[in-house]
């Protein structure tokens, strides 16, 4: 037992008498505080559970564990008592061992005000006054959007007076602007009765939830009976309600409409958080959806995380659907309730959806803190790059080497630098291949890595955490040489990216590594890699432009390479300087150079 030894006969003498029902535990540490709370099919196997020495001596839980100095518990009826008794103490103590859910938003509902004639308006404070709420929305917009259509479709009123019908009778109310636009039928002046309102506003009731599919059929029939009884400017007015209301369906429809009532839950994770999003759909539409960030405590689990999503969020939204569309199985049971696992059709297509809104949630949030602090953002890169590449030291300082040539003429290395996932340029170097002849990458890159860290050691400078080069097994081998001969070998971590796959290599590892494609340390590992092509093409030219002009102008003495250019820029070749007349000359290069070019043309 990992408890702490003073209290281990106490804990003992409670799992003895822990009862094989389901229910809630709390641990309490010695202060008497709440730190954690849980819940179990089987109270004594669960909390016995957490006193493996095997299995809880290291981590998180077992710090927990060791702080435990009381646990009591309490029976329930079901799993999803538990479920939910464990939600409401959790939101009610917040202990520090458990999953933190971070959203403590107020969201607002729609509430039909009880009163005469009752008006329908947006509100964040639920009121127990006998009016009917509906929501909570977490999205503004979405309940916005229906407001308007609620507004489009039909003649509410929106002032506040007191509509009792003595009130009314008194006949001091006068019809306002709403009237005479349309917007209200007067009932403050008795212009339309209360069972007509009334109505009105189980239509309304039924768009609001969603039911849009019965709204529509009682239109139709509406319309029939008065083309029926030839009342046919009110038939026309039912039609384009009818119109209103198809339209919006559309736009809101995503999937088959057959699909009724279904609350989909997908989740996508990191260290230190889960991301759970949630679609509420009725009639194939969309109804409600919303985010939220799960905290980690003890290293949950994706199963665990997405377990208090779904009783948070359905208590939130006061679901009652009978499906629930989840990415994976889980280990709870809910009474008729029915969990699936959709692998193809408009269920899956769902899920995926789902699961994308997740990933741009978790995407966004990353985004906002690294806006927030820079220098997170660079730590949060470099130890993922620490650990996808296997490294022990962060990669504050990369360098990157890239060879150019073309058939083995004027080769080039070129060399770049990256502190902190960011280019360095004024660190950039490039290096003219002294000792090999011919087209030879292999030789090139063994000579310029030493002549590279041959310098640094000199010099005592810094040297890199991280070497990287544009090539595979060979280039690899050859630049290890290198670092053999000065002993630095296992001092700097190196690796060699091959182009056509973006195969990671490493020292004596045949066989590659492949990354995620969408990984941020492949993203930034083929930028250093593109730069130093860059770089060194940039070099490469400039090498083989000044070896092109060399062989004809360069010869002449005392025409250097700036003159050269500046003749090939106005005449285009040597032919036309060659016939060019000595005052266009001496206006490009002047009288003393111009002497000299033409002693050399006609002495040639």
């Amino acid at each position: 037992m990992v408890v702490n030894p003073k209290n281990q006969d106490h804990i003992k003498s409670i799992l003895q008498t822990l009862p094989e029902k389901p229910g809630i535990y709390q641990y309490f540490d010695e202060k008497g505080s709440i730190i954690y709370i849980g819940k179990a099919k089987n109270l004594k196997k669960r909390v016995s559970s957490y006193f493996n020495k095997d299995t809880f001596e290291q981590g998180k839980t077992g710090v927990l564990v060791r702080k435990i100095a009381d646990i009591r518990f309490m029976i329930v009826d079901t799993e999803l008592d538990a479920l939910l008794l464990e939600n409401n103490l959790i939101k009610k103590y917040q202990p520090r061992y458990n999953v933190m859910l971070k959203d403590d938003k107020t969201y607002p509902w729609i509430c039909i005000k009880n009163e005469a004639f009752p008006r329908i308006f947006p509100t964040r404070h639920v009121l127990k006054d006998g009016s009917q709420y509906f929501g909570p929305y977490a999205s503004v917009r979405m309940m916005n959007t229906l407001l308007e259509l609620i507004r489009q479709l039909y003649q509410i009123r929106n002032c506040k007076l007191n509509l009792t019908e003595s009130k009314i009778k008194t006949e001091k109310y006068k019809v306002c602007l709403e009237f005479h636009i349309k917007n209200c039928k007067g009932p403050c002046e008795g212009f339309q009765n209360e069972e007509d309102y009334r109505q009105t506003l189980q239509e309304i009731t039924e768009i609001i939830k969603g039911n849009i599919s019965n709204v529509l059929k009682q239109l139709k029939n509406k319309m029939m009976s008065y083309a029926d009884n030839l009342e046919f400017e009110k038939a026309q007015i039912i039609k384009e309600k009818m119109q209103h209301l198809e339209n919006y369906k559309s736009k809101s429809t995503i999937v088959n409409p057959n699909i009724d009532n279904v609350d989909v839950f997908s989740i996508v994770t990191d260290e230190n958080s889960g991301f759970v999003n949630y679609l509420k759909v009725i009639d194939g539409a969309i109804v409600q959806t919303h985010t939220i960030e799960l905290k980690k405590k003890l290293d949950e689990t994706p199963e665990e995380l997405l377990t208090i999503a779904i009783i948070d969020m359905r208590q939130r939204f006061y679901s009652n659907s009978t499906e629930i569309i989840v990415p994976f199985p889980l280990e709870i049971e809910l009474p008729k309730i029915n969990l699936s696992v959709p692998q193809r059709g408009d269920k899956k297509q769902l899920l995926d959806l789902s699961e994308r809104n997740a990933k741009f949630y978790k995407l966004d949030k990353q985004k906002q803190k690294d806006l927030v602090d820079p220098e997170r953002h660079t730590k949060r890169i470099l130890n993922q790059m620490m650990k996808d590449l296997r490294l022990n030291v962060l990669p504050e300082h990369i360098e990157c080497f890239d060879n150019s040539n073309i058939q083995g003429t004027y080769p080039v290395s070129a060399m770049v630098v990256f502190k902190n996932a960011k280019p360095d340029k004024k660190e950039y170097r490039h290096f003219n291949i002294k000792t090999v002849e011919g087209p030879n990458d292999f030789a090139s890159m063994e000579e310029v890595i030493y002549r590279r860290y041959h310098r640094l050691l000199e010099e005592e400078k810094q040297l890199p955490q991280l070497i990287v080069v544009d090539g595979g097994k060979g280039q690899l081998s050859s630049a290890l040489k290198s670092l053999e001969a000065l002993g630095l070998r296992g001092k700097i971590s190196i690796i060699g990216i091959a182009k056509r796959l973006e195969e990671i290599y490493y020292p004596d590892d045949s066989i590659p590594m492949y990354m995620d494609k969408k990984s941020e340390t492949l993203k930034i590992i083929q930028q250093m890699r593109d730069e130093a092509h860059r770089f060194g093409i940039t070099h490469h030219r400039s090498k083989r432009d000044k070896g092109t002009i060399k062989t004809v102008l360069t010869e002449i003495e005392g025409i250097g390479y700036t003159t050269a250019q500046a003749l090939l820029r106005k005449f285009k070749s040597v032919k036309n300087i060659e016939k060019a007349n000595d005052e266009d000359l001496q206006k490009v290069v002047g009288k003393s150079k111009t002497l000299l070019l033409r002693k050399y043309f006609n002495t040639k």
